[in-house]
């Protein structure tokens, strides 16, 4: 499989190939325009709910955010499939805005 992760304000690139976001949001100080986003599926970002839980204290809650977030996409095993059979074909890169980048979606779409 063919699959990075950038985030949204690292300059765009040939290499990144298909370009998904992968924010519930839209990142702050981006010109639609100039993300160059290609999908955005925001049925496979975290939830309002669990985004904000995890904002309340993202010290000590990573690991349960991991465990949460694998719990909904559980729940878009379509949407999931559909971004493997993607990424067999293609290049694809997930872009966030987060400074911690989500290498989870990456760990969940590989297994």
């Amino acid at each position: 499989m063919k699959i990075a992760t950038k985030r949204i304000y690292d300059e765009v690139s040939e290499l990144d190939g298909k370009r998904i976001l992968v924010d519930r949001l839209w990142p702050r100080g981006i010109k639609k325009e100039n993300a160059k986003i290609d999908l955005w599926p925001k049925e496979i970002t975290p939830s309002n709910e669990l985004r904000k839980w995890y904002h309340e204290d993202i010290d000590s809650r990573w690991d349960e955010f991991q465990q949460r977030y694998r719990a909904e996409l559980n729940q878009q095993i379509d949407k999931i499939i559909e971004l493997r059979d993607m990424a067999k074909q293609e290049q694809i890169t997930f872009m966030t805005s987060a400074k911690m980048q989500i290498g989870i979606m990456w760990l969940y779409l590989s297994s």
